[in-house]
């Protein structure tokens, strides 16, 4: 059966934010729904990383357009718990993919108790329809319950993009192959940038801890998030790392 995970120090900062403290009333606790990355993620582009498992050992390989690597990959590489539960629960939920309800049903079976706030996908995304919309399910099922995600799978949300309920809170990640979707629909995004300048220059405020992604009272503000995670050597993405000295997002 797949599994939530609980959520890192970072995100557990959503108690302190107005619009998503509520939801963590009564020590509810904030959790993540993941899977394995890149393999799930079939509209990445700029990030799509994947790591290939041969006989126990692991290799990230990253794809033909990548400009930065997937954080949520090089933790798959190093921890074989994370990558283990990831591809677990990516299998699993192929398996119960027929319909949402199928979907939600088998969410449902595992759903934390305590949770107040489910992060959808630290690794991986919403890679048909089906699993898409089975978490419009799980939101609607849980109304008291905020559900939050990052998502490059742009057509799923377009698509049923006035059913989406005020308990999930969606941000399309630019840098993927359906970009142009982002402007024709005006959709809430978030960008990568490689300094706070870059920042600046675009007029976005920088997430550090998911307080905009989550808060659904930023829900129609887009935000940048500062490049993070292990980066290949020589690259611009790991000089623009070294540069920022640790003030990426999910860098500690």
């Amino acid at each position: 059966m797949p599994s939530f995970s609980k959520a890192n120090a970072k995100i557990e900062r959503l108690s302190q934010v107005e619009g998503t403290s509520k939801y963590l009333a009564g020590k509810r606790k904030v959790y993540s729904f993941d899977l394995i990355s890149g393999w799930s993620c079939p509209y990445a582009e700029e990030c799509l990383s994947k790591v290939h498992d041969k006989n126990g050992r692991k290799k990230i390989v990253d794809g033909p357009r990548t400009k930065f690597r997937c954080f949520s990959a090089s933790q798959e590489a190093i921890y074989n718990n994370v990558y283990n539960k990831r591809y677990n629960n990516f299998l699993d939920v192929r398996k119960n993919c027929g319909d949402p309800s199928s979907v939600a049903d088998m969410l449902d079976s595992v759903f934390p108790k305590d949770a107040g706030i489910i992060r959808i996908h630290v690794g991986g995304d919403f890679f048909n329809s089906n699993y898409f919309m089975g978490w419009i399910r799980m939101a609607l099922r849980h109304p008291d319950n905020l559900f939050y995600a990052y998502t490059k799978s742009l057509k799923y949300w377009t698509q049923n993009i006035n059913a989406i309920p005020d308990n999930f809170i969606l941000t399309a990640s630019r840098g993927g192959r359906l970009d142009n979707m982002i402007d024709e629909y005006k959709l809430r995004e978030a960008i990568v940038v490689f300094s706070e300048e870059q920042a600046e220059n675009l007029n976005l405020e920088i997430d550090h801890d998911d307080s905009h992604a989550a808060d659904p009272l930023k829900k129609d503000q887009s935000f940048a998030l500062l490049i993070h995670g292990v980066q290949p050597a020589g690259t611009e993405a790991s000089m623009a790392l070294r540069k920022l000295k640790g003030k990426g997002s999910y860098s500690k």
